[in-house]
């Protein structure tokens, strides 16, 4: 019999993110195998909680029975204060899609408190889970976590329910949240140096930043390809599903990722990858697939944009590349089975 376990996340578990996606597959997943999940619905100013907010969450943690273990979200894990961690009787199983200190834009004085709060808290986590062997790497070499304390339960995918039906012109698809990291900036950069081709882009995203993603408006509406680009915001399942089923190249000029789910999402439907040389991405997408430059480039990413859709035969190539790729990746079922058996071997 599956043991009971209990699954902390910060605020709205339906938020559009990759993060929120994986973690609530990930929750369905380990309840239909049989595990008594409890959630736990922490606050959601994680990573930068009130005092209010930081002690309610080390309350709820705490109330928790130590025959339960805990999956701790790593927007939590990686800022809830260590006193209060060091209080949680369950065994603590971190996720960590990526440490917190890795993301675009922190101050230094921020990127260092960040860092120092999760090595330490790490130091109480009986296992950690990640989604792909970057972060593992990262972890093991710059957080100094042991190789066996780490398991990597890779996200899930699901196989596309519409046919690929691209349209004329070809349509680039960017799929993200607005926020800095995801580069969206330098797609619009790069595609505004493209306008002598035929294309339409889309860029789809939770609008995470608000003021990013109204600098995004700007630089788009002052683009001079900005009647081809479409910044659609979040949009209904229905429709990201036509979007992907009549793109003819997927780009993401990310800064960094830990893992990046919309990447699985292009290989399973057969499309041809542009992003960047950063983060899990080399792990995610392989060469034959995707064309990856230098982040922060968008000469170079305009370039590898401008190959994919003058190139046909490198198109098709790398569509069949992507196609058999995306053949073999797993579904959510494996990572509930790759959780269920971490959860299995911890004891209180």
């Amino acid at each position: 019999m599956p043991r009971p376990a209990a699954f902390a996340i910060p605020g709205d578990i339906a938020t559009l993110t990759g993060g929120y996606i994986y973690e609530r597959r990930l929750l369905e997943g380990l309840r239909r195998i049989g595990h008594d999940m409890a959630h736990l619905q922490l606050p959601a100013s994680f990573p930068d909680p009130s005092a209010s907010d930081m002690a309610a969450a080390v309350a709820a943690l705490a109330a928790l029975p130590p025959d339960r273990p805990l999956i701790l979200d790593g927007l939590v894990f990686g800022a809830i204060d260590t006193d209060g961690l060091a209080r949680v009787r369950a065994p603590v199983v971190a996720m960590v899609h990526h440490p917190l200190a890795a993301e675009s834009g922190l101050d230094p004085a921020r990127r260092d408190h960040l860092f120092r709060t999760e090595c330490d808290n790490l130091r109480l986590a009986r296992h950690v889970l990640v989604p792909s062997p970057h972060t593992r790497r990262i972890l093991v070499q710059q957080y100094h976590v042991a190789p066996a304390r780490i398991t990597i339960a890779r996200p899930g995918v699901d196989r596309p329910r519409l046919p690929a039906a691209p349209v004329s012109p070809p349509l680039i698809l960017s799929v993200g949240i607005l926020h800095p990291r995801k580069g969206h900036d330098i797609l619009i950069e790069a595609l505004s140096r493209l306008t002598d081709l035929d294309w339409r882009a889309v860029i789809v995203g939770n609008p995470w930043d608000a003021a990013h993603a109204q600098a995004l408006a700007s630089q788009a509406a002052a683009s001079p390809a900005a009647a081809r680009i479409t910044l659609a915001g979040q949009v209904a399942p229905d429709l990201l599903e036509r979007l992907y089923a009549q793109a003819t190249v997927f780009a993401l000029a990310t800064r960094y990722e830990g893992h990046g789910l919309v990447f699985d999402e292009a290989l399973v439907r057969g499309l041809p990858v542009v992003s960047c040389d950063t983060g899990a991405v080399p792990d995610t997408v392989p060469p034959p697939a995707g064309l990856l430059v230098p982040p922060d480039n968008a000469s170079a990413f305009a370039g590898a944009l401008r190959r994919v859709l003058e190139d046909h035969a490198l198109r098709d190539a790398m569509a069949d590349a992507a196609r058999d790729a995306g053949r073999d990746l797993p579904g959510w079922d494996h990572a509930a089975a790759v959780a269920s058996a971490v959860l299995a071997r911890l004891r209180p």
